[in-house]
């Protein structure tokens, strides 16, 4: 089979490798339809971290049909149709049965690598796995776009809304307008936030958000979006904070911005050494987030709302390839061409 590896820095390449195999009774085996890029994959192609050449791609989301399962696995079949999420939460321990399968107790695996391939081996699939009805030939192109963003971007959004505590008629700040931070405003809009603050520099991207739910924009970074954020909420600060970057600048700047009280929810990958907790002290801001609850929101909110209509996040993939243009989906997001790469694998 075809899969996309790490060549080196600036390079993916597709190589020619086995097709996995069931090695455990609770995995299974799915052949993919659609992948994409996730910006936290981006990170070792801009060079910004040490990644091994010639490795394993970081691709961590993708849709697909289930060809074979072990003895083990009984809540999916071959020929399902599935939404294959990042996570592979066990559903029994008590991360899991608390709502954050993200961080599963069960296993030490908990994390997808390697989907940006025609068939992939998921670890863990009895409870992790999430069935679409029908198969994807039923679904419209824009529809299979919304359903792979429930394997990450869309969940990871919807967490940072979540453990920020948003409620109805919340001022809502989203740090980010990648496709986890336009899917930030999709979640604060769902879960009722009146006012959305998005921070975005790019006109389609604030086009974009625009269109999900944001209310207003504020292009400027640093003391100056702080200076502006405040103003815009009559120096009070927000409800919640969305911190969907991962930068030391954005997490600066998430803890500047909420009112007294208020939680940030922190999605982005962690790229800060170290963080100064005292400002946050002082002002009572809680600061929570990590690995989405793909699976538990996927069953519980998000599958059902793509499938009657209400939200549309597919909308974050502005871009696509085929598989043999790997580099080019990778290289479009790196110069921000496309807000997200969508892969098209297979039929």
């Amino acid at each position: 089979m075809k899969t996309a590896v790490f060549a080196k820095a600036g390079q993916m390449v597709i190589k020619d490798v086995d097709q996995p195999t069931i090695q455990q009774p609770d995995d299974v085996i799915i052949r993919v339809v659609r992948a994409c890029v996730c910006g936290s994959d981006l990170w070792a192609y801009r060079g910004l971290e040490d990644k091994a050449a010639n490795s394993e791609n970081g691709g961590h989301e993708a849709i697909g049909i289930v060809t074979a399962v072990g003895d083990a696995i009984t809540t999916v079949q071959p020929g399902d149709f599935v939404i294959a999420p990042f996570t592979h939460g066990c559903g029994a321990c008590p991360a899991c049965v608390a709502g954050f399968d993200g961080v599963c107790q069960s296993h030490t695996d908990n994390f997808s690598s390697g989907n940006q391939a025609e068939y992939i081996r998921f670890q863990h699939g009895q409870w992790a796995l999430v069935k679409v009805p029908g198969q994807p030939g039923d679904y419209s192109e824009g529809m299979l776009k919304s359903l792979l963003t429930l394997a990450d971007v869309m969940a990871t959004g919807y967490h940072a809304a979540r453990v920020a505590n948003v409620h109805t008629g919340d001022t809502v700040v989203v740090l980010g307008d990648g496709a986890v931070g336009q899917c930030g405003i999709i979640a604060a809009k769902l879960l009722g936030a009146k006012r959305i603050i998005s921070t975005s520099r790019h006109a389609d991207r604030q086009a974009l958000a625009k269109e999900f739910g944001a209310t207003d924009n504020v292009a400027v970074r640093g003391d100056d979006a702080v200076k502006q954020i405040m103003d815009l909420t009559n120096g009070a600060g927000a409800d919640a904070v969305l911190e969907c970057v991962g930068t030391e600048l954005s997490t600066d700047t998430a803890m500047q911005v909420g009112r007294p009280g208020a939680v940030v929810g922190r999605v982005g990958l962690p790229h800060t050494p170290k963080m100064d907790a005292t400002p946050s002290f002082y002002k009572n801001i809680s600061l929570a987030g990590g690995p989405a609850s793909v699976t538990t929101y996927d069953k519980q909110v998000l599958l059902k709302a793509v499938l009657d209509g209400k939200i549309n996040p597919g909308k974050v993939f502005t871009q696509s390839f085929k598989l043999a243009d790997i580099d080019a989906a990778y290289q479009a997001m790196v110069d921000r061409k496309a807000i997200k790469s969508f892969v098209v694998v297979s039929d």
